[in-house]
């Protein structure tokens, strides 16, 4: 695969190349043993890679003790009517109303709730109904010991199933190029285009989006991403508080989270707070308030956003005759957790026309995940 990026470092392997992520984190990405085309995106690197990343596989030991002890103080929740992945989703394949459907103890559960059911419908509305008859969106059971089966309290991670098996070779996921956010060139700073995706997300939350926006689907978009305070960011290093920096007795990553954070708050008094001088429409955080500086997006906001860029937003690259990369968010592709280990693959182009795919790199049985590698190793994202 060839990866195009201003800061790749080196060539391992024949099938591994390593770049930068934030804060001079070293990612490796590995791909399948033979030929991978030209037009192969990756994931971006920013200022951040600490917070990058949603709870996935990889950061569960921390975050799962916390979800676990949780779940002990909440109610049991009655399991909804099973059926199997492979029987699909409610309009494709399958009559069940249910939020989630019951897979076997060892795969996941397919996501029916009221905003995935739109974001199926948007999918298909834009061209991409073939996805689900392959994948949809699914939770996960995180179990920590054997003991936790057979349990209605054990914490689940949100992903992408498979719907069906999908043979080696095949597409996974196909998004057109025209669904993704493009949010503007790649650099090495992701607060900037953490301010756009802020002004677009305001907007929406206060049902300003533009008729274009809003035709393009923003609308089912948005309600599927990581709310602001939800328990996704509230997972990242970015959100905690002193104590729990300290805490962690690792004064790099202490070091990367407080870099991050005084470079979101310049970001924030340089660029936003004198925009909402001038307007408070211009990131108006809730629509019901009648203008009062509560109302505005604050810096934590900001903190949230640049979360939302560093943790899903793609690098990738333009038409064959163009050298620069952008970043983009894609549909359902940004919302593959991480294993270091995937053998899938990532490729197109940021260019009208183009398709957005991911291949399978190894069959792929119906129930499991779709996972794709953010990067690994010891000081890669599986830290």
């Amino acid at each position: 695969i060839s990866l195009h990026h201003s800061q790749q470092k080196s060539v391992m392997t024949s099938t591994m190349s390593t770049r930068r992520r934030p804060g001079g984190v070293l990612l490796s990405l590995l791909f399948l043993h033979h030929s991978l085309p030209s037009d192969s995106f990756t994931i971006p690197s920013s200022q951040s890679l600490l917070t990058a990343l949603p709870p996935t596989r990889r950061r569960r030991h921390a975050i799962l003790q916390m979800a676990k002890t949780k779940s002990k103080n909440s109610k049991k929740k009655k399991s909804s009517s099973s059926s199997s992945p492979s029987a699909g989703l409610k309009g494709f394949g399958s009559s069940s109303s249910s939020s989630t459907s019951s897979a076997s103890p060892s795969s996941g559960t397919i996501d029916r709730s009221q905003s995935a059911m739109a974001f199926y419908d948007y999918l298909t509305r834009n061209g991409a109904s073939s996805n689900l008859k392959r994948v949809g969106l699914g939770r996960f059971p995180l179990r920590l010991d054997e003991t936790d089966d057979g349990h209605d309290d054990v914490p689940s991670l949100r992903g992408v199933i498979a719907l069906r098996d999908i043979p080696k070779g095949e597409p996974l996921i196909e998004i057109p190029y025209e669904m993704a956010l493009d949010l503007g060139r790649e650099s090495s700073d992701p607060t900037l285009p953490a301010i756009a995706l802020l002004q677009k997300y305001c907007s929406w939350r206060c049902d300003a989006l533009t008729e274009k926006e809003t035709a393009k689907g923003l609308n089912e978009y948005f309600a599927v991403l990581p709310k602001y305070s939800s328990e996704d960011c509230l997972g990242s290093t970015d959100f905690f508080s002193e104590d729990a920096l300290d805490a962690m007795q690792c004064p790099w990553i202490r070091e990367e989270t407080v870099r991050r954070r005084e470079s979101v708050r310049a970001r924030y008094e340089r660029d936003v707070a004198p925009m909402t001088e001038i307007s408070s429409n211009l990131y108006r955080w809730n629509r019901d308030d009648d203008g009062g500086r509560d109302a505005i997006a604050t810096e934590s906001h900001l903190r949230w956003a640049t979360w939302l860029v560093t943790s899903r937003v793609l690098a990738v690259r333009g038409p064959s005759d163009a050298a620069s990369s952008n970043r983009l968010l894609i549909p359902l592709i940004d919302m593959c957790n991480h294993d270091r280990d995937s053998p899938h693959v990532l490729t197109g182009r940021a260019a009208p026309g183009a398709m957005l795919k991911v291949l399978a790199g190894r069959d792929v049985a119906a129930g499991e995940p779709v996972d794709i590698a953010y990067g690994g190793g010891v000081e890669g994202n599986d830290r």
